[in-house]
């Protein structure tokens, strides 16, 4: 009886030393070498042994103009180089730049969003991007990103990752605009906008809540603010550039004062906003001084509509734009630009002078954007 079970037993071990050794030199349909779980930790991972896939940006930060067409760099290569090309997945996904429309919990603005997936020639694009990005593909590994007529809300941080059977590596590129930090307070006084009317105030003015980085920039180039105001990122900040009291105290350096995160429907600040280059052209518009209403039809009258803060800020600090005259804009504030500092036109330094939000039958002229 014992004879014949192992009568029985010896083909089948045999069957079963068989496949084992078949299992140590494996050879997955990627073209990549593996181990087998025999050699593992035990713990189900298959040790690597072959060529080893690559992906590389030679730019980890991308500034582009707003309205341009824009290229984020992406390469991949294998090492030791392959003889025979083969085909890869790659997918390019973002989080953008100026957080998420959501009121108390942030953390859920950071979630990645597919912009671009493809694979051979084959590809599709989402959202708000579909029909405007498209690969470079200018040499062998190129899966570098072009984005068309660049937006305001397209600027992040941008993910290539490119996919062969179980290699999966990837490299982050991130997307700023060009452009220019201006503070904004509510018509009814300082210190009236939570999070979201934050956010809504700054898209009114054809501009963006401004993030971390493009305020700290601001601050280098000599912004100066003494009252808070919501980023992006759902914290409340300020610039200061000389310290005094009421600002913080003179016992602090220069910097950003921060209160740190706010909660984004009951607390209320101010607004950093951030505007971009402009496609079109801000102009002051000779004519008779006029009320709030007939400068809004004048600028309708002669091909464009009344400009906005933010167009009116992009437009002097990009387009050098310098007129000493002030002039309506759309959100019934009165104000005027000033690059060369001189007599009778406000302060010894450049900026945007501003009267305030005024009656509506006050007459001045108007500023227009076409």
């Amino acid at each position: 009886m014992a004879m014949l079970n192992l009568h029985i037993l010896l083909p089948v071990l045999a069957q079963w030393l068989t496949f084992l050794t078949s299992c140590q030199a494996a050879r997955y349909n990627n073209g990549f070498f593996y181990h087998d779980l025999m050699n593992g930790n035990g713990n189900g991972e298959i040790y690597f042994n072959g060529v080893r896939l690559h992906v590389e940006s030679p730019n980890s930060l991308v500034s582009a103009a707003r309205g341009s067409n824009v290229t984020l760099p992406c390469y991949y290569r294998y090492e030791p180089e392959l003889s025979v090309p083969r085909t890869t997945r790659v997918k390019w996904s973002w989080i953008p730049a100026n957080g998420g429309s959501s009121a108390i919990a942030p953390s859920s603005s950071a979630r990645e969003t597919e912009v671009m997936v493809a694979m051979g020639n084959r590809h599709r694009s989402y959202g708000s991007f579909r029909g405007r990005v498209r690969l470079r593909r200018a040499a062998p590994g190129d899966m570098s990103l072009v984005i068309s007529e660049l937006h305001l809300h397209d600027t992040g941080r941008y993910r290539c990752e490119v996919i062969d059977g179980l290699e999966d590596e990837s490299v982050t590129v991130d997307l700023e605009l060009r452009g220019v930090v201006f503070p904004y307070f509510s018509q009814n006084g300082r210190y009236h906008f939570n999070f979201l009317e934050a956010q809504q105030a700054c898209e009114r003015q054809d501009a963006t809540l401004a993030t971390f980085e493009q305020l700290f920039t601001a601050w280098e180039e000599g912004l100066d603010w003494c009252n808070a105001g919501w980023l992006a990122d759902g914290t409340v900040q300020y610039p200061i550039t000389i310290p005094r009291e009421g600002c913080g105290g003179t016992d602090l350096s220069a910097g950003l004062r921060s209160y740190g995160q706010r909660h984004r429907l009951f607390h209320r600040f101010d607004a950093f906003c951030f505007a971009a280059s402009l496609k079109g052209t801000v102009y002051f518009l000779h004519t008779n001084k006029l009320n709030f209403t007939e400068a809004v039809q004048a600028c309708i009258k002669d091909g464009g509509q009344i400009a906005k803060v933010g167009q009116l800020y992009a437009a002097w600090r990009l387009m050098g734009l310098d007129r000493c005259d002030a002039g309506w804009l759309a959100d019934r504030s009165v104000r005027y630009p000033i690059v060369k500092a001189r007599t009778n036109c406000g302060p010894s330094e450049p900026g945007i002078r501003n009267f305030g939000f005024l009656p509506e039958d006050h007459k001045y002229n108007v500023y227009c954007y076409r």
